[in-house]
């Protein structure tokens, strides 16, 4: 009898993972195994497991692997895969790209509310139980700028335009998308001047890095805001530090950042008009069964020799 395919599950939640394998009737093609995503893969399993869900791994791992064919990434950025140096040429890499559109989209939201909404500042006024008359800012009718219409910029682009928010951005494809007008990265500064807010959701590549520096932000209006769900490294932190203490720009709200935890040391804490969040940008309570779904169907592919969903593409970074 010729053995099963082995696949490692190699994170900290499983279950969620198993659940979909099981309901997807995957479970009698396939020997599953799991490993806590903080050990390392057994000298077994690196001789015998074709593919592997992980949130990345370190280096000298992979290329002991020797059946190894694919990899599904945890995550939607593979930066650190990227950066491997030892990541095999003939792997099969594919992301967690989209699943967290939904969630991504409505944390952003929730940003633009915190800006334009006096909510938090009447909330601190209710601590000494002072009455202050405050103005909401109305959201419909301003300019929401998007850098990176992927899918969540897409989503967010749906969300934003039912609101009455104008929506431009860029990306590099020319396909239209629903609520928005699309431009060519080319025209970076013509979203840039226009935008009332400005959300940053490009990929993490070398063409990216610093892609926010003085440049860029003397374009902004002096009344936008910038807003970060993207990557860390798109934005050069002293510059941004310089754009919003000399007034260049409103404010930023930040959700990622070139090291995380953020250092406690770090200026952006104590930078006035810097909001820091501790990267709650896609994560919520069911992401994993999200991910699960996508992970099911790539693996029902791999198993029948079809192509699979959300590949990355080592040359573009993502």
């Amino acid at each position: 009898m010729t053995a099963l395919p082995r696949i490692l599950l190699w994170t900290d939640t499983p279950a969620a993972y198993q659940q979909a394998i099981a309901d997807a009737g995957l479970s009698s093609r396939i020997a599953v195994e799991t490993l806590p995503r903080g050990e390392t893969p057994s000298d077994d399993q690196c001789a015998e497991v074709e593919a592997i869900l992980a949130w990345g791994a370190p280096a000298g791992v992979l290329p002991r692997m020797k059946k190894l064919r694919w990899a599904q990434s945890l995550t939607a950025g593979v930066e650190g895969w990227l950066a491997l140096p030892d990541l095999p040429a003939t792997l099969t890499l594919t992301c967690a790209r989209g699943t967290h559109r939904e969630s991504m989209a409505e944390n952003i939201l929730g940003a633009l509310f915190h800006i334009a909404k006096p909510y938090a500042a009447i909330a601190e006024s209710q601590k000494t139980s002072s009455w202050t008359r405050r103005m909401a800012t109305p959201l419909s009718g301003k300019t929401l700028g998007i850098l990176g219409l992927g899918a969540i910029g897409q989503q967010l682009a749906t969300m934003a335009s039912a609101i009455g928010m104008r929506v431009i951005g860029t990306r590099r494809g020319t396909a239209p998308v629903p609520g928005a007008t699309v431009y060519p990265p080319a025209e970076t500064n013509t979203v840039l001047a226009q935008s009332d807010f400005l959300v940053l959701l490009l990929p993490a590549t070398a063409e990216t890095d610093n892609f926010i520096n003085a440049a860029r932000l003397a374009h902004m209006k002096p009344t936008a805001w910038l807003l970060n769900f993207g990557r860390g490294h798109l934005i050069n932190d002293a510059d941004l530090i310089a754009a919003t203490t000399n007034k260049t720009i409103a404010g930023a709200i930040l959700d990622v950042f070139r090291q995380e935890p953020l250092p406690t040391s770090h200026t952006f804490w104590t930078t006035h008009g810097i909001m820091v969040l501790p990267h709650i940008g896609g994560g919520h309570p069911h992401r994993d069964t999200v991910v699960a779904q996508l992970f099911t169907d790539n693996l029902t592919r791999f198993l029948d020799g079809q192509p699979l969903r959300e590949l990355v593409d080592r040359a573009a970074g993502y």
